[in-house]
C-alpha cells in the first residue's frame, strides 16, 4: 500500500492528465520536474512572455509534492527563532515572502483549496505529558514571532498547550498542484511521463524527444542529488511517511496541528477523516534513503500518533511514502550547476511554499543574473 489519500479527492482522482512528450521540441526554458516549485517556475516565466516546456517524470506532483500534510505554514523549515540566530534578519524576509505565497494561492485557487484556518504548533503531543523544553521553545517562537509583528496567540485547549498561528492554511497537496497545472496548461506545453534522462546546457533528453532550450530549471526536492550527482553532498534524500484514517469524530481537530518540536502532524478534513505523518526523528538512520515506500516500524509510529491527535481508536485505510531533500544548515538550495542549468530543492520537509518562493529566486538567478536571497544556499 503506498498511494496517498488526497488521490481520494475527485478532483484528483478524475485529473484527465497531460501528454507525454513525444518528439523532440524547442522552447526558451526547460523546466523539470513539476510539482509545487516547477509550476511556480513556470508561472514566472510566463508572466515574463517567455515559451516554456515542463516536464515531469510522472504525473504533475505525483512525488512529494502531492504527498505532503498539505500544511501551508509560514516561515522556513527551521522554527523562526532558531533560524534567525543561525542566518540573521533574512530568516524573516523568508517568512513574509511564505505568508505573501499563502495569499497568492487563496486569491488564484479560491478559499476551497486553500483553507486559512491558522494552524496549532503544540508541545509534545495530545493526550501526553507537556514536554518542558518544547513548552519553553513555544514561547521563545512567540515572542519573536511577535517581535517581528507576525500574528501569534497562546493556545489551551482539549488538544494540550501550544500557539496558534492565524496566518497560516491547510490545503489537499495535489489538489493544489493540478490546479495550478490545469491554469498553466494552456499556455505552457507540459507533459508527464516524461522523465529526463540526460541533462547538459542547452538540452534535456527524455525516452522520446530532446528538448532544445536557452535556460534549464531543474525542480527536485527528493532524490535531486540523483539525478544531478554534482549536488551530492549539498543535498540529502530522506523518507517522509504518512497514513490516513477513517473518520473519527468531526471537528477534532480546527485547523492542522503539529506537535512534538514538529515532527508529528496532522490535519483533519470535513468528513472526519485524519491525514497523520511523522517520526521521521526515531528513525533517522533508515529514513535516510531515497526508498519511497513505507516501512512498518513507522508506520506502527504513526498509527499511535494517529490515535493520539483523534482522541479515540483510529482505523488506517491508507499508507505511504515521499522522498524529500535536506540541506546541511536548513536553507534551501538554488544554484546553478552548470552554463545555462539552475537546480532548486532540498526544502527540507516545507516546500509548499518555500518552494514557489525558491523558483522565483532561480528564474531570478536565471534569467536577470540576480543573486540569491541569503535565505537560499546558492
Amino acid at each position: 500500500m503506498n498511494r496517498p489519500a488526497w488521490d481520494d479527492d475527485p478532483a484528483v482522482s478524475g485529473w484527465p492528465g497531460l501528454p507525454v512528450l513525444e518528439r523532440d521540441d524547442t522552447a526558451d526554458v526547460c523546466v523539470v520536474g513539476l510539482g509545487g516549485s516547477g509550476l511556480a517556475a513556470v508561472a514566472e516565466l510566463l508572466d515574463r512572455g517567455l515559451d516554456v516546456v515542463g516536464i515531469d517524470a510522472g504525473r504533475v506532483a505525483a512525488g512529494a509534492a502531492g504527498r505532503n500534510g498539505g500544511f501551508l505554514l509560514g516561515g522556513p523549515a527551521t522554527f523562526l527563532h532558531t533560524a534567525l540566530a543561525t542566518w540573521g534578519p533574512c530568516a524573516v524576509d523568508l517568512y513574509r515572502a511564505t505568508l505573501a505565497e499563502i495569499d497568492s494561492l487563496e486569491r488564484l485557487l479560491g478559499s476551497d483549496v486553500v483553507r486559512r484556518t491558522g494552524s496549532i504548533r503544540l508541545a509534545g503531543v495530545p493526550g501526553a505529558p507537556i514536554e518542558l523544553a518544547d513548552s519553553e521553545d513555544c514561547d521563545a517562537l512567540a515572542q519573536c514571532l511577535r517581535e517581528n509583528d507576525v500574528a501569534v496567540e497562546q493556545y489551551s485547549g482539549d488538544l494540550g498547550r501550544g500557539i496558534f498561528l492565524p496566518d497560516d492554511a491547510v490545503m489537499n497537496p495535489a489538489r493544489r498542484a493540478l490546479g495550478l497545472a490545469s491554469i498553466l496548461a494552456g499556455r505552457a506545453r507540459l507533459y508527464e511521463y516524461t522523465p529526463a534522462t540526460a541533462i547538459e546546457p542547452g538540452a534535456v533528453t527524455t525516452p522520446n524527444g530532446v528538448v532544445r532550450c536557452g535556460l534549464i530549471l531543474v525542480a527536485v526536492d527528493g532524490r535531486l542529488e540523483q539525478l544531478l550527482p554534482q549536488l551530492d553532498g549539498r543535498v540529502r534524500t530522506a523518507r517522509l511517511q504518512m497514513l490516513a484514517t477513517s473518520p473519527v469524530t468531526p471537528g477534532r481537530l480546527p485547523c492542522p496541528v503539529y506537535g512534538r518540536w514538529g515532527y508529528d502532524y496532522a490535519q483533519q478534513d470535513a468528513s472526519g477523516r485524519l491525514y497523520v505523518g511523522g517520526g521521521r526523528d526515531l528513525f533517522a538512520v533508515d529514513e535516510w534513503t531515497p526508498s519511497g515506500e513505507p516501512t512498518a516500524q513507522v508506520q506502527k509510529y504513526i498509527e499511535s500518533v494517529a490515535t493520539s491527535f483523534a482522541g479515540e481508536p483510529v482505523s488506517v485505510d491508507a499508507r505511504w511514502a515521499a522522498s524529500v531533500g535536506f540541506t546541511t544548515d536548513g536553507r534551501p538550495l538554488c544554484t546553478s550547476v552548470d552554463d545555462t542549468v539552475i537546480a532548486f530543492g532540498g526544502y527540507n520537509g516545507t516546500g509548499n511554499l518555500v518552494g514557489p518562493v525558491t523558483a522565483r529566486a532561480a528564474v531570478a538567478l536565471g534569467l536577470d543574473g540576480l543573486a540569491v536571497p541569503q535565505y537560499l544556499s546558492s
